[in-house]
């Protein structure tokens, strides 16, 4: 598959280490330009390219938006529409900027980043510790596997992430829909960043109100 990343912090760049590790192609952006990042694609095996954050979008079958929330204004959002989006991003106030949309619960940061690309979103990648999307992924049936979360709307773009989250080594858990489901495991919840299995994830997740 054609994987367009915008972001290259911890996850971007982890992403993008282990997607092209496992064969997509693979182009990543930053804020900056590709030349910053010539380093970071000299050590990833597997295809992958530095570009533009139009770029990126533009090549994608599947974009990734691992930005921090309070920069999505910068987002190459014609390039996004329409497209399949996974949204790693979370909101912190105090990094971001106060959202009193957020503040107050009225909607979710990814359904204010659906409504701003057009894309079709699934929140994804956002409640995994990144060393663990780095060094925990386990074939099927391990007992030690560990499962990720995903919430979004539409079920075709849902399977496709779901998907890529088996081929890293870990099992998706459907968190519901958008508003909803991104509910469930966005920070301040006990699914962030939790460190357990699919029937647990499960439980949890659906557990929550």
């Amino acid at each position: 598959m054609r994987i367009g990343i915008i972001g290259a912090g911890r996850v971007g760049s982890t992403l993008a280490r282990r997607l092209a590790g496992i064969g997509h192609e693979v182009t990543i952006a930053n804020s900056r330009g590709p030349e910053t990042l010539k380093d970071l694609v000299s050590q990833i095996n597997g295809p992958i390219r530095a570009v533009t954050a139009q770029e990126a979008a533009r090549f994608g079958q599947l974009v990734v938006v691992a930005i921090p929330y309070g920069r999505i204004n910068e987002l190459p959002i014609a390039e996004l529409r329409d497209k399949v989006v996974v949204d790693a991003c979370n909101y912190f106030p105090e990094r971001d900027g106060h959202d009193p949309d957020l503040d107050e619960d009225r909607t979710t940061s990814s359904e204010k980043l659906r409504a701003l690309t057009g894309a079709d979103l699934v929140k994804a990648f956002n409640a995994i510790h990144w060393q663990n999307l780095r060094d925990r992924g386990r074939p099927k049936g391990d007992p030690a596997r560990l499962a990720i979360p995903l919430s979004g709307d539409d079920e075709e773009a849902k399977a496709v992430v779901a998907g890529l989250i088996r081929g890293l080594g870990f099992d998706p858990v459907d968190a519901g829909y958008l508003g909803r489901g991104g509910r469930r495991h966005q920070p301040d919840t006990t699914a962030f960043t939790a460190e357990l299995s699919a029937a647990e994830l499960d439980a949890l997740v659906h557990a929550a109100v």
